[in-house]
């Protein structure tokens, strides 16, 4: 049971880490953002699910069971909510013909 709790989190960590390293390899704010939904995202259920599979069931893993749906619900409302007011401000998206002469 240990080695499946560990596993769920070191998976979720390396999403984490992917995503940090997205957000400083990327070109511009919508291709970051992106990075950061998903990986984040992914990573953070990842890791809980490591922690209620550890933890075994009792009222702290339903606990981390309530805070994982609303990091499911949350996050990628978020996202969304930043990339939509960015666009709405007038951030114009990178594209490959930028910077070429």
């Amino acid at each position: 049971m240990n080695f499946v709790a560990a596993a769920l989190m070191f998976t979720g960590f390396f999403f984490l880490l992917v995503g940090t390293v997205g957000v400083l390899r990327l070109p511009d704010f919508y291709t970051r953002m992106h990075a950061v939904g998903k990986c984040d995202t992914l990573g953070l259920l990842l890791c809980l699910v490591g922690l209620m599979v550890y933890e075994g069931v009792s009222l702290v893993s339903l606990k981390m069971l309530y805070i994982w749906v609303f990091i499911l619900m949350a996050s990628p409302t978020a996202t969304h909510v930043f990339l939509r007011a960015a666009l709405r401000a007038g951030l114009k998206p990178w594209t490959r013909t930028e910077g070429r002469s």
